[in-house]
């Protein structure tokens, strides 16, 4: 970082947050019990953080929206560098502690309030914003892909999440899942870094990974994401199986207009649903001989 970018920065905070101890201080001030339901599990990796922050490219023009605020390490650092900073957190004893530590910095805005009942409209309007966080692995997947599909979707996702989800994610054709081919039909999914469970006090079961979502549009219409997505949920459902042997069944057709359909998509019966690409998918869905709603 040069002299420059520095000088953009905003204080530092008034705790260390990736010190455990001063995290365990700051609970014990606050009365606060780490809640296992709400998988709290502090970020004491100054590494890990900088490399969430920095792929988030921020600048003093960008919006920010940060879910799961917990305690507060990735919130103050956001409000170092973005020009405003929208943090929700669910579990109101954590409240206190985080309005604490976000207490220098006016451009951050703190609510409680379930993640999942967060309608990015109703806090940016038109405005563009990034969502950075560190998601509560119980409801990764339901996190990322409510956002995703929001009316307004973030131009770009940094997120901290469970290393094997994060692998789903950004797998290749071979290996597809429903969940690789939610991820990427709307975004272009990258690694960003390695997170080990020692990073976080107290530390999980499982390691992490920070990814980087660069938002999209669709590549289809609405009428056809439907059509792709109720054909990908049935063929992932019986994924062992060749698409030949899936298909008829599952969509009430022949095995040969089956058979015409994949040739007409340019894909090979014996196909399984993993060796798709999100293309091969769209393609799929362009050609679906099924008559179409009016």
């Amino acid at each position: 970082m040069t002299n420059s970018d520095q000088a953009e920065l905003g204080p530092p905070s008034r705790y260390n947050l990736t010190d455990p101890r001063v995290v365990r201080d700051l609970m014990r001030k606050h009365n606060i019990e780490a809640q296992k339901n709400f998988s709290q599990h502090w970020l004491v990796d100054r590494d890990a953080l900088d490399a969430i922050v920095n792929a988030a490219e921020l600048t003093r023009a960008d919006t920010v929206l940060e879910v799961g605020a917990g305690m507060g390490v990735l919130t103050v650092e956001l409000g170092r560098r973005a020009g405003r900073v929208v943090a929700v957190e669910i579990e109101r004893e954590v409240m206190r502690g985080l309005r604490d530590v976000t207490k220098p910095y006016p451009n951050i805005e703190i609510y409680n309030t379930d993640l999942l009942q967060v309608d990015p409209v109703d806090y940016f309007g038109d405005t563009p914003y990034k969502f950075v966080a560190n998601l509560p692995y119980a409801i990764t997947a339901m996190a990322i892909r409510h956002f995703l599909e929001a009316a307004h979707p973030p131009t770009r996702m940094v997120v901290l999440i469970q290393r094997e989800v994060a692998e789903r994610i950004l797998a290749k054709p071979g290996d597809m899942s429903l969940l690789a081919l939610s991820v990427q039909f709307y975004s272009t999914p990258r690694l960003v870094a390695k997170v080990p469970a020692a990073s976080f006090d107290p530390p999980p079961k499982v390691d992490s990974a920070v990814i980087a979502l660069d938002i999209h549009p669709p590549p289809v219409s609405e009428d056809l994401k439907a059509r792709l997505f109720v054909i990908a949920r049935l063929a992932f459902a019986q994924k062992r199986k060749q698409l030949h042997n899936i298909l008829p069944g599952a969509l009430h057709m022949s095995p040969t207009q089956v058979r015409e359909w994949l040739d007409a998509a340019g894909i090979a019966p014996d196909r399984r649903p993993q060796t798709l690409s999100v293309e091969e998918w769209v393609r799929l869905a362009e050609v679906d001989p099924r008559p179409r709603k009016a």
